[in-house]
């Protein structure tokens, strides 16, 4: 039995193959099946050791990113894709597996070709309240289509809307669950005054981090704040909150980090009153799951349609409020820092919106669906 995995790019693409990964494992034992060799396929892996952890093994293959603006790097894209699309017909031919699982992206294109070519079974998820062109494609061929948002399934051609289920966002099981105690003692902060987590993405917030070091005396002054910076902006934004909290005896209620491990993350979770982040579909989910409220700064249209319609659907459902980048203030961000944790019945409404929008058994479903065709597809 083989499964290939494709998907990648960015964490948001890759994190829920690890989750799927992990409940296949999990049904496996429960059933008491042999569990199938997992393949990933793709450019370099967001995380190579997710993969060892699960006994997954990297197969490289090349995709090139088509742009949504004009450019010269698109031409070259084409080339590269026609040689992934080959390159990958021959790992696929040579492995055969039993079902291919995309995540969509650009990474998963090549490999998805060679499966149609190949015409072995293929499943995909969708993360984003409007899907990615990957994933528009590859649901003309696909067995079935998982989605994170229901009303994702609008967007799809109506021919194929009779092999779509909306099941939630996969997420790994070592991040579901906050914890309750000894987040203080871990993080060195302060149990007098509630605690802000402002999470940047996989490669940090830029404009979310400098406004939060505009805003850092005043919010310090109330709250403790953990705050995830991405790695390549630690040096410099650890620098200027060294110098902006200098002189403040409130300087220990500041934590900067890269980008916190799982262990941490938990800790900062169960701890955390509000959170404060990008609106990545992967991202949301983990929120809604820790049954926090949010504030969600979307990356701005002209870069990423998907970040807004994905933090106004998670507003609609009542789990957050939205500011938009260009709106994106320190006297604003404050003030609604300070509506949202001085109120704690607007908290618990937020909260109760939050885990009734999480869907944990999504990678559960997800994984029931490949280990039923994988059963289909050996030979009789």
């Amino acid at each position: 039995m083989r499964i290939v995995l494709v998907g990648g790019g960015t964490g948001g693409h890759f994190y829920p193959l690890i989750a799927v990964a992990e409940a296949i494992e999990d049904l496996c034992k429960e059933r008491t099946l042999i569990e199938p060799e997992l393949y990933y396929v793709g450019p370099p892996p967001f995380d190579a050791e997710a993969l060892l952890e699960h006994d997954i093994i990297y197969v490289p293959s090349s995709a090139g990113k088509v742009r949504r603006y004009p450019s010269i790097l698109n031409f070259l894209s084409v080339f590269v894709n026609a040689i992934g699309v080959i390159r990958s017909t021959f790992q696929l031919f040579n492995l055969y597996p039993d079902v291919v699982f995309s995540t969509g992206g650009y990474a998963a294109f090549p490999t998805l070709y060679a499966a149609r070519l190949l015409r072995i079974p293929v499943v995909i998820y969708d993360a984003d309240a409007t899907p990615g062109r990957v994933s528009l494609w590859s649901a003309k061929f696909a067995k079935w289509i998982a989605l994170a948002h229901q009303g994702a399934a609008g967007k799809f051609a109506p021919r194929v809307r009779d092999r779509i289920a909306s099941v939630g966002h996969p997420i790994r099981k070592e991040i579901v669950g906050p914890a309750k105690e000894g987040g203080h003692e871990f993080l060195k902060l302060d149990k007098a005054v509630p605690t802000i987590f402002i999470m940047g993405g996989s490669q940090g917030a830029r404009a979310i981090n400098e406004v939060v070091l505009d805003a850092l005396a005043d919010l310090t002054a109330e709250f403790n704040v953990v705050h995830q910076v991405g790695t390549a902006n630690l040096v410099e934004t650890g620098n200027i909150s060294s110098v902006v909290l200098k002189n403040s005896r409130f300087k220990e209620r500041y934590k900067i980090f890269g980008l916190l491990n799982t262990f941490a993350l938990r800790m900062a979770a169960g701890i955390s009153t509000l959170v404060v982040a990008r609106a990545g579909s992967g991202t949301i989910f983990e929120v809604a799951s820790w049954g926090l409220p949010s504030i969600l700064v979307p990356i701005p249209l002209d870069v990423s349609h998907d970040q807004t319609e994905n933090a106004f659907a998670f507003a609609r459902a009542g789990a957050a409020t939205v500011i938009e980048q260009r709106n994106l203030s320190p006297h604003l961000l404050v003030a609604e820092i300070q509506r949202i944790a001085g109120d704690p019945a607007l908290q618990a409404k937020m909260s109760a919106a939050a885990h009734s929008f999480a869907r944990p058994d999504a990678a559960k479903k997800i994984a029931m669906v490949l280990l039923e065709t994988v059963i289909e597809h050996e030979p009789k």
